[in-house]
């Protein structure tokens, strides 16, 4: 029988094999409440502790003034990873949450007032990219094989699975090494196709994950490129909001708990093993384990005693590299822009100074790529009647470049609100009824985000597979890590990867 159609009553709960251990979970994101839903479904007690009001971590959501804004992610790959969740209870998904395709996934538009749309499908891409420039079809069709070879050669099999030393890496390598994934992400699209533009529209995919495609081996984040067409891409109805929501259900379903207002300011230990959390309000909760969802940088360096941290030393927390910040401004308006796609893509005039900036390789960017999002193109339910929700991203330095967002927030949110007026969204400034910003020092204090990095560890080279942050901590016994700076990395498919490896490293607990 299938289990996504198992019916719930004839499923056991409660499985007793771990005798009914209990589990700490710090954080409600999306890595803590997968990890928290695949752990309770084999047995344990599970409580999850959120020091804000509502769940989420990155992915939260809010309402302000009758609209509702997600405050993270826009756009769910890889649904079979979020299926698998609702299976393990002997639910279905789709009787919790409903998503609906984006189609075109990305709009972009170029500084020439050019624009290209990014499909998923597969046929609608390749139109796509013959009407915008013919000679590059075959090229097209060309990088497509190899990133669908480089993934399933390598990429995939090494995002659900443990890696936890060079030896781990062996077997893909030489996959690896022949489609070409020591290359920059941006030179082996160059290798393709000939057009700046294109180039340019295949390439950008690091910047979601916080990452160049100018580093030596983003050539792997092509692969996002075949996720893309493989398992499509989608937008949950109600907002991301309504998934972390069906979560919390699930994990409440299955025994769990979520505990909010509860900050967790050390993790609690007997010599080298963690027995637990104490709260900022002085409580104690014991565990058999804990599992932290909060930021790994952080998590190591201000929730657990440097004298039991050989791996993750101070020094190595403070000299590790962090991916770039963000500046986010969710806004509505009075008005609907029924021309603007679900996500709009505005490049900037200088691709590559822009990564060199973000990196403090270069001069900041004055005309960053911004990522317009419009979920009412989707889901008209998240605005008022006749209104329209967005929020516009732009990628920043993190703040190890010492900036002060209190005092610039104002006049950069009129610098990105002149530049949208301008392209997609005239006069804009007219038309706001709604207005809030997050910046990254928002990451630092809300988030707990170290350096306000708004996808922790950068995605190098040197900090990526088994030199990345582990999901069984390499200093504390029975702590375990789930999340963004972990193994595979940032970005939502990545994250719900982590909590797979998570429950995979646990079993023998």
């Amino acid at each position: 029988m299938d289990p996504r159609v198992m019916n719930p009553s004839t499923r056991v709960m409660g499985d007793t094999r771990r005798g009914g251990k209990r589990v700490l979970v710090i954080g409600s994101g999306f890595g803590g409440l997968a990890a928290a839903v695949r752990l309770a479904a084999r047995g344990w007690k599970v409580t999850v502790l959120e020091r804000r009001e509502g769940p989420g971590g990155r992915a939260r959501a809010f309402h302000q003034d009758g609209f509702t804004f997600d405050a993270g992610p826009t756009v769910i790959t890889c649904p079979y990873l979020l299926e698998e969740l609702w299976t393990l209870a002997g639910q279905r998904m789709s009787d919790h949450v409903t998503l609906r395709p984006v189609t075109p996934l990305y709009r972009m538009r170029f500084p020439d007032g050019s624009t290209f749309d990014y499909h998923a499908e597969r046929d609608a891409m390749l139109q796509s990219v013959r009407s915008f420039s013919p000679r590059d079809v075959a090229g097209y069709e060309a990088l497509s094989a190899r990133v669908e070879r480089m993934y399933e050669a390598g990429i995939g099999p090494l995002m659900s699975a443990p890696v936890p030393n060079a030896l781990s890496l062996a077997a893909y390598t030489p996959a690896l090494l022949r489609e070409e994934a020591f290359r920059s992400m941006y030179g082996l699209v160059s290798k393709h196709v000939k057009d700046e533009r294109l180039r340019q529209a295949l390439s950008f995919h690091p910047l979601l994950i916080g990452g160049s495609p100018f580093l030596p081996a983003s050539a792997v984040y092509t692969s996002i490129q075949y996720v893309e067409r493989r398992w499509g891409s989608y937008f949950p109805v109600g907002g991301t909001g309504a998934l972390v929501r069906g979560l919390v259900a699930l994990l409440e379903s299955l025994g769990g708990e979520v505990r909010f207002n509860s900050e967790v300011s050390e993790i609690t230990l007997d010599d080298r093993t963690a027995t637990g959390v104490r709260l900022g309000s002085g409580e104690w909760l014991g565990a058999d384990a804990v599992v932290s969802n909060a930021d790994a940088a952080w998590t190591y360096r201000y929730l657990l005693p440097n004298h039991v941290r050989d791996h993750w030393s101070d020094d190595r927390v403070q000299q590790a590299r962090y991916s770039m910040s963000v500046f986010l401004w969710y806004f509505g308006t009075r008005r609907q822009y029924p021309g603007v796609a679900h996500h709009t893509l505005l490049f900037g005039r200088d691709f590559r100074g822009m990564f060199e900036g973000l990196s403090g390789t270069g001069p900041a960017s004055e005309e960053p790529l911004l990522y317009l999002h419009r979920p009412t193109a989707t889901d008209a339910a998240l605005a008022p009647e006749g209104h329209d929700a967005f929020y516009v991203l732009a990628p920043v330095p993190h703040l190890g470049a010492g900036s002060n967002w209190k005092a610039r927030a104002d006049v950069f949110r009129g610098e990105l609100s002149r530049r949208l007026s301008r392209t997609v969204l005239p006069g804009l400034e007219s038309e706001l009824v709604t207005s809030r910003v997050f910046t990254p020092e928002d990451f630092r204090d809300e988030l707990r985000s170290f350096r306000g990095a708004a996808f922790s560890f950068a995605p190098t080279l040197l900090q990526s597979t088994f030199l990345r942050a582990q999901a069984k901590s390499e200093d504390v016994e029975r702590l375990y890590l789930v999340g963004a700076g972990t193994h595979p990395g940032a970005g939502l498919p990545a994250v719900l990867c982590s909590a797979k490896i998570l429950d995979a490293v646990m079993s023998g607990l």
